[in-house]
């Protein structure tokens, strides 16, 4: 939320607004849907089509990670989370993609919620900058996709 130099609270920014906008409009999405299978191949079609309107750079790194994530770890669903590619298990967003363009930032994120069994003592990082996807990359977000749901 954005302030003023001053502390002032001048409320959501355009940004923020616009991902409530789309969480509001995939909640009603959802709504309408009959069955689950149904509900299943559009939540998938809708996260492609996202993916697809990304800039070039965001989204040849989703479109990877997006094949990762559903080979890694086939029982997470796709689906759309605040206008975000995510992947749900039993309707629960365990990580999600972000693009750097959501929020006009310098790289973007593959992040897991609090569903994403990542612990590891008493601190672990929930969220990982993504530059560029390396071999490398892609073998450790496997990695953390398999344990997330495991």
């Amino acid at each position: 939320m954005s302030s003023t130099g001053s502390g002032k609270h001048e409320g959501f920014t355009a940004e923020e607004r616009a991902a409530m906008k789309d969480h509001a409009q995939e909640l009603k999405k959802e709504a309408r849907r009959k069955s689950r299978a149904d509900k299943a191949a559009e939540d998938e079609r809708d996260v492609l089509a996202k993916i697809a309107e990304m800039q070039e750079s965001d989204r040849i790194m989703a479109e990877r990670v997006h094949a990762v994530v559903t080979a890694g770890a086939p029982v997470l669903a796709p689906k759309l989370w605040y206008g975000m590619p995510a992947y749900a298990l039993d309707g629960k967003v365990v990580c999600f993609f972000q693009s750097a363009e959501k929020f006009k930032s310098r790289y973007a994120t593959l992040g897991f919620s609090d569903q994403a069994k990542l612990d590891e003592g008493t601190m672990w990082a929930v969220a990982f900058a993504l530059t560029e996807l390396t071999a490398e990359a892609e073998a450790r977000i496997g990695a953390l996709v398999k344990q997330a749901v495991s």
